[in-house]
């Protein structure tokens, strides 16, 4: 006599479909809290490049890095103020780093990186770089950030008097802005 056929199990298709669903939301933690998170942009101060509402991908493998130019998303409090209800994750760009003399301004209008002029062509046509003077050394391991509408933007030219001087630490940065995930239509790098 011979063993029936073997009946096939019908849950092996399901207990695929289930580990399939498992390891799509691990890598969904893992892309949103170790490699990229999205970011809304809350206000004007750092148009044209970003405009409110703009959605943008934040590079958390840069974390705890800066370069001069990069726009960065950083912890700002108690630094630029505490959760108002717009939240605690300020944008701006790098303007200077630990160890940097930044000043402003040149008899030409532009801001200077250890007495070189900064070229900033981020900045709409007919903005002034700053209207605040300030002329110091940004300590080790700070950054010195401005938003690229400076006619609109609390920065560190605003918090110069206040504890820190408006320096925030490095190790306080989130990650390098990278790309504007909505609106679509517009160019990705910023």
């Amino acid at each position: 006599m011979s063993d029936p056929e073997p009946r096939p199990l019908r849950r092996q298709p399901l207990l695929a479909a289930a580990a399939v669903v498992v390891l799509l939301l691990v890598a969904a933690f893992t892309v949103r809290h170790v490699l990229v998170e999205p970011f809304a942009v809350p206000s004007a101060s750092m148009e044209p490049t970003l405009r409110p509402g703009d959605i943008i991908l934040v590079d958390r493998t840069t974390r705890r890095t800066a370069e001069r130019g990069e726009v960065v998303v950083f912890d700002g409090r108690d630094f630029f103020g505490g959760d108002d209800g717009t939240g605690h994750y300020w944008v701006k760009r790098v303007i200077a780093l630990g160890g940097e003399r930044v000043a402003c301004c040149d008899p030409n209008g532009r801001i200077l990186v250890d007495g070189v002029p900064l070229e900033e062509p981020y900045l709409a046509p007919g903005t002034a770089p700053s209207r605040i003077a300030f002329d110091l050394e940004v300590p080790e391991g700070r950054m010195f950030l401005l938003g690229d509408n400076r006619a609109d933007s609390t920065d560190s030219r605003s918090l110069l008097g206040a504890p820190g001087g408006g320096m925030v630490p490095i190790e306080r940065v989130v990650g390098e802005a990278h790309r504007i995930l909505w609106p679509l239509p517009r160019s990705g790098r910023i």
